[in-house]
C-alpha cells in the first residue's frame, strides 16, 4: 500500500513537470505563430553569430528551445524550431550542441545584418595579408571564441615568421596586438608560449569589455584552451573572479601591455612590415592582431549639458556611489544592469530613463529581475521619456510630452557605441558581408551523409 502510494505522488510531481513544460512550449509556440503573422520573426535579427536551422533535418524534438541561456531564442512552429526573438542570441550556441540530428549549425548573419563587419578568411585574416582580426570586432561575442581566435591568430603568424628564416630583425616586432581583453590576452600569452617578440597595446585597462561590466556582473564561458595554462573548466564567474584569473596569469609570465595609449594608424610599408603608430610611439611589426571590441566610442544624445564631469558612459563599480540621485538613460542590458547594481546601493534614488513604452531587447533575466525592483520601490522607470537637458544639480526630462525637472547628482548614459568602421576603412580593411547561412548548412549535410 505505501509503495503504491509512494508511486502516485511521484506520477502526481511528474505530471506536473510535464504540464508545466508542454504549457512553456506552447507559450512559445504561440509567440512564434503571432510573429509569424505580423512578419517580424527577422525584423530583428541576430546580429552576428547565430543558429541556422535546417527545417529538412529538424525533427521538431524542441530540445533546442529549452537549453538557450539567453531566453525564447528559439520556439515552435509548425513542429519545426525558428528563430523568434534573434537580436538575444549572442551565439551560446548550445542549441546546436543540444540538437540530436545535427540540423543546428552556427553562421554569421545573413548580408542585410553584417554589412559593417570586416570580410575575413577562415585564419581570421583581413584583405590586408598578416593582419588579423579576433574577438568581438569579427561578429564573435562569447569570451571562448575570442580566446580562441586570440590563439589562433598568433599561431598563423608564427608558422608564415618561421618560414622567414633569419630574416628577422631587432627593430621589427614579430606580432603587434592591439586590446588587452579575453583574445587580446590569449594572443599575448601564445606569443610568450610560441617565443616571439610582441607588444600587446591597450588604451584603457587589461580585461578590455569585461573589464567595465557593472560590479558581480557574471560572464558565461565554456570549456577553452587558455595558452600556458591549460584548460579552463568553470561555467560561470564574476567580473572580478575573471579578471582576477587572468591577472594571476600574467603575473607569472612576462607579459608586456601598455595600456593608456591609443593606436591611431597601421600602415604597410613595401617590405611587407607594418609601421603602427600610437599616441605615445611608434612601433613596427611583422604582423598585426586586433583584438577591438565592437562598441567603440561611447554614442553621445547630443543633449544640452552633456559635456558636464556628472555625466559618464562606463559604471565601472557600483559601491563608490551611494546616498545620490542617480539617473540612468537606455533600455538595453547594460542600462538594466547599471540600474538594478546602483539601486541596490545605500540610499540611492535611481531612476531610469527609456523612450519606449516597454523594454523590448533584454534578456530574460534581466526582464525578470527589473519588474521585482520595480515592484519594490527600489528602482523607478519612467517609460516614454528622454532628456532634454543636464544640469549640475538637476536632469531635465520630457514625459509623455511633459517636462519634469527631478533632482540629480549623477547620470549615466548607455546608448551604444560607434562602431571602429573608420579606424579599419583607415587602415584598407574590407568591410562588407558574407553569408555563410548556404555554405554551413552544406558543410552540416556533408557531415551527416
Amino acid at each position: 500500500m505505501d509503495s503504491l502510494i509512494t508511486f502516485a505522488i511521484a506520477a502526481a510531481i511528474c505530471l506536473v513537470f510535464l504540464l508545466n513544460y508542454v504549457k512553456k512550449l506552447k507559450a512559445r509556440e504561440r509567440r512564434a505563430e503571432e510573429a509569424a503573422k505580423k512578419g517580424t520573426i527577422y525584423s530583428e535579427g541576430p546580429r552576428a553569430q547565430h543558429p541556422h536551422i535546417d527545417a529538412n533535418a529538424c525533427i521538431g524534438c524542441a530540445t533546442c528551445t529549452t537549453v538557450c541561456p539567453e531566453g525564447d531564442v528559439l520556439a515552435m512552429l509548425g513542429g519545426k524550431a525558428v528563430i523568434v526573438n534573434g537580436y538575444k542570441c549572442i551565439g551560446h550556441s548550445l542549441c546546436a550542441e543540444a540538437c540530436p540530428v545535427g540540423a543546428i549549425t552556427m553562421v554569421m548573419a545573413s548580408p542585410g545584418m553584417s554589412a559593417d563587419l570586416p570580410v575575413l578568411s577562415p585564419q581570421c585574416e583581413t584583405n590586408v595579408a598578416n593582419l588579423f582580426i579576433a574577438g568581438e570586432l569579427g561578429g564573435l561575442a562569447l569570451i571562448k571564441n575570442a580566446i580562441n581566435q586570440g590563439r589562433d591568430c598568433v599561431d598563423t603568424a608564427a608558422s608564415r615568421i618561421k618560414s622567414l628564416g633569419n630574416g628577422s630583425r631587432a627593430d621589427v616586432l614579430d606580432v603587434l596586438i592591439v586590446g588587452a581583453g579575453p583574445a587580446g590576452i590569449s594572443a599575448s600569452l601564445r606569443a610568450i608560449e610560441r617565443k616571439l617578440s610582441y607588444v600587446t597595446i591597450e588604451q584603457d585597462e587589461v580585461g578590455g569589455t569585461v573589464a567595465k561590466y557593472p560590479r558581480q556582473k557574471l560572464v558565461m564561458t565554456s570549456p577553452v584552451e587558455l595558452p600556458l595554462h591549460g584548460k579552463f573548466k568553470k561555467l560561470e564567474l564574476s567580473k572580478e573572479e575573471l579578471i582576477a584569473f587572468w591577472k594571476s596569469i600574467l603575473q607569472r609570465v612576462e607579459f608586456k601591455v601598455r595600456t593608456g595609449e591609443k593606436i591611431e594608424d597601421i600602415r604597410k610599408g613595401e617590405d611587407g612590415v607594418f609601421t603602427v603608430v600610437s599616441s605615445k610611439e611608434q612601433y613596427r611589426a611583422r604582423a598585426i592582431i586586433l583584438c577591438l571590441g565592437r562598441s567603440g566610442n561611447p554614442r553621445k544624445l547630443g543633449v544640452k549639458g552633456e559635456e558636464l564631469p556628472k555625466v559618464m558612459y562606463r559604471l565601472i563599480e557600483t559601491d563608490h556611489y551611494i546616498n545620490k540621485q542617480i539617473l540612468i538613460v537606455g533600455g538595453g542590458d547594460s542600462a538594466v544592469e547599471a540600474a538594478m547594481g546602483l539601486a541596490n546601493q545605500k540610499g540611492n534614488k535611481v531612476t531610469l530613463s527609456y523612450r519606449r513604452e516597454a523594454f523590448a531587447r533584454i534578456k530574460e533575466r534581466n526582464a525578470q529581475r527589473i519588474q521585482e525592483s520595480m515592484r519594490s520601490g527600489k528602482l523607478t522607470v519612467l517609460f516614454n521619456s528622454a532628456p532634454t537637458e543636464f544640469r549640475s544639480d538637476a536632469a531635465v526630462l520630457q514625459i509623455n510630452g511633459e517636462t519634469r525637472v527631478i533632482p540629480n547628482d549623477y547620470v549615466w548614459i548607455f546608448a551604444g557605441g560607434e562602431p571602429p568602421r573608420a579606424f579599419l576603412e583607415k587602415i584598407g580593411v574590407q568591410l562588407g558581408s558574407r553569408d555563410m547561412t548556404l555554405e554551413a548548412s552544406n558543410e552540416a549535410k556533408l557531415a551527416r551523409s
